[in-house]
């Protein structure tokens, strides 16, 4: 099936490593077919673009069902950092790239990486604040023109 003519637009909303790695592996396998592929950031989903935070972004562990752990283990001091060292550890396991090599990745693809307006102006960023690669700050109003004709996902 020829998927060149597609495009899908995602939602990266979330600041964890598994908030995070879908909306990646997914813009990934979309440009890998040939579509058309734009990643919007916004809220927590900013780290993942965010120049000082995007090297220390960690499994949220409170909270976290799939975990398996009881919420008062994953709020316990270490605990985070320990997950994320297992999760990194597997997934450098399986060649999967961290998520500032990641990004640059799908960048040089061709994606193109979205910060929300509304959330930089909530969180009090600017486009210093981002790493190289990232297109422009956009509206929501922007980014569903961007989408129109395609589809969006929202991880």
């Amino acid at each position: 099936m020829d998927l060149s003519n597609e495009k899908i637009s995602i939602v990266i909303s979330q600041g964890s490593l598994e908030g995070i790695y879908p909306g990646l592996i997914m813009a990934n396998g979309a440009r890998a077919e040939g579509m058309e592929a734009n990643l919007f950031f916004t809220f927590f989903g900013l780290d993942a673009i965010h120049r000082k935070r995007q090297e220390h972004i960690k499994v949220a562990t409170v909270g976290n069902p799939a975990l398996h752990v009881p919420t008062w283990a994953g709020g316990l001091p270490g605990v985070s950092s320990a997950m994320t060292h297992v999760m990194e550890h597997k997934m450098e396991k399986l060649e999967i790239p961290s998520i500032p090599e990641f990004v640059e990745l799908i960048s040089d693809t061709g994606a193109g990486l979205y910060a929300c307006k509304a959330s930089v102006d909530l969180f009090g960023l600017d486009m210093d604040d981002f790493i190289e690669g990232v297109d422009d700050v956009i509206t929501v109003g922007e980014f569903y023109e961007m989408a129109f004709g395609g589809h969006i996902v929202f991880t």
